[in-house]
């Protein structure tokens, strides 16, 4: 079967979708700025919120050449909020986590997971969609398996990251690391981020594939 050729495609009506982006850049930084007014630990909120602050830039400086889809621009605002609301706070201080945990009656703050649920499941459907469009991977099971080796390797790298930080400055770097006491946190973070990827791709790769094609209708 015949792979379809993703690159030929582009968008028919990039100014109004260049405005609804503009609109949903310029709130996505205005809840940036204000979280950032009275953050629990501002070296926290930094950090968190950095991937934030390098990913909008980006996502703007490729709009002419490499326009994404609706369904991943609104997964990469949806991960934002989620990255800017655990910085503001910090993961084991959310409140919608410890509303979460009453419900579920947790002995711990899991806003942590919701967050590495979302480091899989979107950067999934970013990995997927490049692969897709750039005809690097041909077969749908070969490229099931590149999305989640990517999603798993960004978790991890991830991971050492927050080792890096934690090695660097000491304790002041328990908000940003959120293990709340738990000796399995690293292992976890990984297994929820591998959670949100197979997510993905269960429930919106045929909503993606059809997004992509329509981006040349």
């Amino acid at each position: 079967m015949n792979t379809p050729d993703y690159r030929q495609y582009q968008p028919q009506h990039p100014d109004q979708r260049s405005k609804v982006l503009l609109f949903a850049s310029c709130m996505l930084l205005a809840i940036m700025l204000y979280s950032g007014l009275h953050p629990f630990d501002r070296a926290t909120w930094l950090l968190e919120v950095l991937p934030v602050i390098i990913a909008l830039p980006l996502l703007w400086l490729s709009y002419r050449r490499f326009p994404l889809t609706n369904l991943l621009y609104t997964g990469i605002f949806l991960h934002a909020i989620v990255l800017i609301v655990g910085g503001t706070y910090t993961y084991a201080r959310v409140p919608l986590g410890f509303n979460l945990a009453d419900l579920l009656d947790l002995d711990r703050n899991p806003y942590d997971k919701i967050g590495h649920f979302f480091q899989g499941f979107v950067p999934a459907l970013i990995a997927r969609e490049i692969l897709l469009r750039g005809q690097y991977v041909n077969g749908k099971k070969m490229l099931a398996f590149i999305v989640v080796s990517i999603v798993l390797a960004i978790s991890a790298s991830y991971e050492l990251i927050e080792w890096g930080v934690a090695v660097a400055i000491g304790q002041d770097a328990t908000d940003f690391l959120g293990t709340q006491g738990d000796p399995w946190d690293t292992q976890s973070d990984m297994l929820f981020a591998l959670i949100g990827a197979v997510s993905a791709l269960l429930t919106l790769s045929r909503v993606q594939d059809k997004q992509i094609r329509d981006l040349g209708d």
